[in-house]
């Protein structure tokens, strides 16, 4: 994976979870901006996502099991988008404490995904 896109993907997934986590904290339901900071981090994997087929093929493979990487990647898509769809159907504050949650999650996941692709 490229660099600075970990590093951009990581601090948009630490931002959306820290906001909903303390929005949550102070018992506060899902709202316009933790629900599009936890999209944002969607649409952050879905680049991670284009990356990663286009760069195998300008001669950048994964070093590392690329198997164990694609799972995360489809996880860590999988798990913000459903936690989107609780935060818009369960509109109570433990919804927005588990937007953090996921987001959190996700950031330890791109780095994880890092780490496997670079093979270190």
């Amino acid at each position: 994976m490229i660099e600075w896109l970990t590093v951009a993907s990581v601090i948009c997934a630490l931002a959306a979870g820290l906001m909903s986590i303390v929005s949550g904290i102070r018992g506060n339901p899902p709202r316009d901006l933790t629900v599009l900071s936890t999209l944002a981090v969607t649409v952050v994997l879905v680049v991670v996502l284009v990356v990663a087929i286009v760069q195998p093929l300008v001669g950048n493979p994964a070093i590392g099991d690329a198997l164990e990487f694609w799972l995360y990647l489809v996880t860590a898509l999988a798990m913000s988008i459903g936690v989107t769809l609780w935060a818009l159907v369960d509109r109570t504050r433990f919804a927005t404490i588990g937007m953090g949650i996921v987001s959190l999650s996700i950031a330890v996941m791109i780095v994880r995904m890092s780490i496997i692709w670079n093979g270190s």
